[in-house]
């Protein structure tokens, strides 16, 4: 395999065939970094699953490393007010549907009422290209707009398993203490694990790598169960 300048130069000061305890890994990647900014610190999770199974959840991470979330709530004027409240940027009905038919995407997020659905179920075009369509399996279709737009608020983070079956997900900042991106690592090893499918054998959790934006992959020396 032909590797690229980076690589030969993260090789030459660490191996990289080998498996490292989650702290190692993290320190590695944050010595590797090669960009003049700060590169985000990325997990990849390979899972074992068998046809037509997936894995796809939600969660909160401990120490946070993004900017606030915009968040959107399609409702009915009755729970306008309890949205805002919570710290939604923008909260309604009809009036928002339209902005966004029309292609305005000035949101991070956006959470709808039950009963709202129907009407934004019309913006699939617009929403599902840009993966913010609201889905009760990822907790944004939900009557209860206070408690989803405070999660969001906090971080709450969509994971899912892409058709290869391995989880890609955003853990941390390069400048961040390394113990932190360590527990945002743990907590979301932890989370997919529970979503292990009914029925699947040991092994579920078959490889957890690290690496930043522009670095190469250090290996994480993970045990099922740990």
């Amino acid at each position: 395999m032909k590797h690229g300048k980076k690589y030969k130069a993260a090789a030459a000061k660490y191996d990289l065939s080998k498996k490292y305890d989650v702290a190692s890994a993290c320190k590695m990647v944050q010595d590797m970094k090669f960009a003049n900014f700060d590169e985000t610190v990325e997990a990849h999770i390979s899972v074992r699953l068998e046809k037509n199974q997936t894995v796809r959840d939600t969660l909160v991470f401990p120490n946070q490393f993004r900017g606030e979330k915009k968040v959107l709530v399609f409702c009915k004027e009755d729970k306008v007010q309890e949205a805002l409240d919570a710290g939604a940027a923008f909260a309604g009905s009809d009036e928002y549907i339209e902005k966004v038919k029309g292609g305005w995407l000035d949101f991070d997020v956006c959470v709808a009422t039950p009963d709202m659905m129907k009407d934004v179920g019309r913006l699939g075009m617009v929403l599902g290209r840009k993966g913010l369509m609201p889905n009760p399996k990822t907790g944004t279709v939900t009557p209860n707009v206070a408690q989803a737009v405070a999660e969001l608020k906090k971080g709450r983070t969509e994971f899912r398993a892409d058709k290869g079956g391995v989880v890609h997900i955003a853990v941390g900042k390069c400048s961040m203490d390394a113990d932190k991106i360590v527990e945002n690592i743990n907590t979301l090893v932890t989370e997919v694990g529970r979503k292990k499918p009914a029925g699947s054998a040991a092994g579920f959790i078959q490889s957890v790598s690290v690496s930043s934006s522009m670095g190469p992959g250090v290996w994480v020396d993970f045990k099922e169960g740990e």
